[in-house]
């Protein structure tokens, strides 16, 4: 399965067209402001991240999915699996993420999205577990994991840019749907 409905958004694999779109959200300062290093990202920058997404795809089966507002078809940002690099505490783990334009804050896209993308890791892809990482003041991603059932268990440093980062997980033992 590469594309998921729920009641109001669709999560799709990457097309051409969502590269101008993807773009003008990682370019805003706030959108990215808790993701790496906290700086924008260029137009090449975010057609190497649809790339690498679309690579873990057909590598791994699960990726970062586009996601799509099931009214107008806009694209509203980006959420889904990966396997984690870093820090090492969660190396080798898979882990959920996304980004979404600031026009969809406050709506509760990112918690629809991610739902989904957790749902379809535990129960579709047989992932057994899934971590999560959240800059320590990032109160919004917090109150997401939150709602999605994740547990906070430790305080891990960037291993790049030294900042404080939270590590959070579920077991599909303990995932409640």
């Amino acid at each position: 399965m590469s594309e998921i409905r729920t009641p109001r958004l669709v999560l799709r694999r990457w097309l051409d067209d969502d590269l101008v779109p993807l773009s003008e959200i990682q370019a805003d300062p706030a959108v990215m402001r808790w993701i790496g290093d906290g700086a924008p990202r260029s137009l090449e920058d975010t057609a190497e991240d649809i790339e690498a997404w679309e690579e873990e795809w057909d590598e791994e089966g699960f990726g970062i999915f586009a996601v799509e507002l099931l009214g107008s078809g806009e694209l509203a940002g980006a959420v889904g699996l990966y396997v984690a690099d870093a820090p090492a505490d969660i190396a080798g783990q898979v882990a959920i993420g996304w980004r979404l334009g600031r026009a969809f804050w406050g709506q509760g896209y990112a918690s629809e999205a991610a739902h989904a993308a957790l749902e379809f890791a535990l129960q579709d892809r047989g992932i057994d577990r899934v971590t999560a990482l959240c800059r320590t003041g990032d109160t919004a991603s917090a109150n997401v994991l939150g709602k999605l059932g994740l547990q906070a268990e430790g305080t891990v440093q960037h291993p790049v840019h030294g900042y404080d980062l939270r590590v959070y997980g579920i077991d599909l033992t303990e995932y409640q749907g």
